[in-house]
């Protein structure tokens, strides 16, 4: 495009605005692009599911062809390295863990999500899942629908806030359009995206979470994604095992929460290849041990919430002794505990996905294996299953996700299970409190925290979060070496243009700071000349309280200055070399500024 048609093109576009800012009202303009953003995401959705059905669909059709039965063990394999390498090759730039990265766009009110992730998230996570990768397509959609969003608004200049509000009514749309879930698709964004909400920006993300989920009506149809006869009514004679199942899936959402930090934590160690073949192999094992560990699972939980469990382990090495009581429970406890590993295997490994699926598959067999033993006990009132399957998913996914409302409204839409609502909610909340006595953030929120990227509710803390070093660090201060005199200490000072009333005292050979001279402490006998000579800085100069790094949170900053009581701190890099001082005023300065610019003052 040459210079003069880029020029009329902008001038046109200029034009267009400002139309729109004289004619429209910015309210009705934000809520259209939050319905454009709902049709557009329920789209992305739609493609997403359809390209997994259909990549699955060939799987099944070649593997029937070619009657090769382990050949669900080697495509997910080819499912992660061909998502690593497009990432690793062609992106150049990790899009996993999408929920995460919405969530720190959100924490550090970063409204611009790259264009790419509007459709390389589809990409990579429909090649992972559909060849079998044991993950979800719920946060690669999520990262989708806020890109989407956040282009859109960047598409017609959205000043920064209504920019953040279209990133969540993103999010909300693509949560609404996978699931056909509109309630669960607002509540998501407030519960697990933790935006700061007000009445007037409630309803663009009600618009989009709508719009998507009729759009997911139109396409799809009417049933809900996991058809629930509600063959017996739920009675209050069950509540204290309602209470129990909370409790043990608040324990398996700890579990599933540290496992997967703690896995990750190491496969990051390893270098890219290395990690492919660990992950590689570890993914195939398992599910050669067990096949319900083969994609997101929904299949393996329609089974089981229509009575089918026959199928569970059908094709497993299980399937050799499935003729004793114990089988059964024995093989569903184990996939309960391996999971995760194949979940993080298949992200670690080069995968796309997201662990929404795998808490909902976890917590289905969970409340399957709680409800048959007990009812094989017989002690207790007869559990219907399928109550308890649903029950144990929005447990799981409360304690792992810290969402009670968003697992409670999730299941409630997603099975038509309307009448379950107390019980949902029982569940949830309990496995809530478990989860939340032994970890403070959920799954997302604890990688950024790990991080400091963290942006929580708390207002001081947000602004620290969103402050760093390099705003604060000082560096234009007189420096002194410890085998100078008081005399030409004095004269240094006095020949300077600063106004600083301190001095760092600094080895030559290594730039290390090894004291401060405070003009305070030295005032009675920097005006005695007789006594310039007499005294040398390494005996008039101080050892600092603390020392900063560059590469400390302000979080971190501020806890110094506490225990320290100071007012005044040095800093060096990591390395060991000074490098400037921060001061508490300077903070208090950057900070006020902070506030002001995100959050609209006090």
């Amino acid at each position: 495009m040459d210079e003069s048609t880029q020029a009329i093109k902008n001038s046109l576009t200029l034009r267009i605005l400002n139309w729109r800012e004289k004619h429209i009202p910015e309210r009705i303009f934000v809520g259209t692009l939050a319905f454009l953003t709902g049709i557009v995401c329920s789209g992305a959705a739609a493609l997403l599911k359809g390209v997994i059905s259909l990549i699955q669909n060939l799987v099944m059709h070649f593997n029937d062809l070619w009657q090769l039965n382990y050949f669900y063990l080697v495509t997910p394999i080819i499912g992660i390295l061909l998502s690593g390498l497009f990432v690793k090759y062609i992106l150049k730039q990790d899009i996993g863990h999408g929920i995460t990265k919405v969530l720190q766009a959100v924490s550090l009110r970063k409204s611009r999500i790259k264009p790419h992730n509007t459709w390389s998230s589809l990409l990579a996570s429909s090649v992972t899942i559909g060849l079998g990768g044991s993950v979800g397509a719920e946060a690669p959609i999520v990262l989708t629908g806020s890109a989407i969003g956040s282009n859109i608004g960047r598409l017609f200049r959205l000043e920064h806030g209504n920019l953040m509000l279209l990133v969540g009514c993103g999010a909300a749309g693509a949560i609404a359009g996978i699931f056909k879930a509109p309630i669960t698709g607002l509540i998501f964004v407030i519960e697990v995206l933790m935006m700061d909400l007000t009445l007037t920006s409630v309803l663009p993300l009600l618009i989009s979470s709508v719009t998507a989920a009729t759009m997911s009506y139109l396409l799809f149809g009417m049933d809900a994604m996991f058809e629930y006869g509600a063959t017996q009514a739920f009675s209050l004679n069950r509540i204290p095992y309602v209470f129990l199942l909370g409790v043990a899936g608040g324990f398996i959402a700890l579990y599933f929460v540290r496992m997967s930090l703690f896995l990750e934590a190491n496969l990051r160690q390893i270098s890219y290849w290395k990690r492919f073949v660990v992950c590689g192999v570890v993914l195939s094992l398992l599910i050669f041990i067990f096949p319900p560990l083969y994609g997101e699972g929904y299949s393996v939980i329609s089974a089981l919430l229509s009575g089918e469990t026959s199928e569970i382990m059908r094709d497993s090495l299980f399937a050799l002794i499935s003729g004793r009581p114990y089988t059964l429970p024995l093989f569903i406890g184990l996939i309960i505990l391996v999971k995760i590993f194949a979940t993080v295997a298949t992200n670690s490994g080069g995968g796309a996905g997201g662990v929404f699926a795998p808490t909902l598959f976890v917590g289905a067999l969970l409340g399957f294996l709680f409800s048959y033993l007990s009812n094989t006990v017989s002690i207790t009132p007869y559990l219907p299953v399928d109550n308890f399957i649903l029950m144990g998913m929005a447990g799981v996914m409360a304690g792992v996700m810290h969402a009670p409302l968003t697992a409670t409204f999730l299941i409630a839409e997603l099975s038509g299970g309307y009448n379950l609502f107390l019980p949902l909610l029982l569940v949830s909340m309990t496995s809530y409190g478990i989860s939340r006595l032994f970890i403070t953030h959920n799954i997302y929120a604890l990688r950024l925290a790990q991080t400091g990227q963290l942006v929580t509710h708390s207002k001081d803390q947000a602004v620290l979060t969103l402050m760093d070093m390099g705003q604060v660090l000082e560096n234009d201060f007189i420096t002194l070496r410890p085998d100078m005199t008081l005399g030409e200490a004095v004269g240094q000072f006095s020949k300077g243009e600063s106004t600083r009333f301190l001095m760092p005292v600094i080895q030559e050979k290594d730039n290390h700071l090894v004291g401060i001279v405070s003009i305070e402490h030295i005032r009675n006998i920097m005006f005695r000349p007789e006594l310039y000579d007499r005294f040398m800085v390494n005996k008039i100069m101080e050892v600092p309280r603390k020392r900063l790094t560059t590469t400390m949170s302000m979080e971190e900053v501020m806890r110094a200055f506490e225990e320290t009581k100071a007012w005044n701190l040095p800093v060096e890099n990591p390395e060991g070399a000074y490098v400037g001082f921060v001061s508490k005023s300077k903070i208090f300065n950057i900070y006020r500024e902070v506030l002001n610019d995100n959050f609209g003052g006090d």
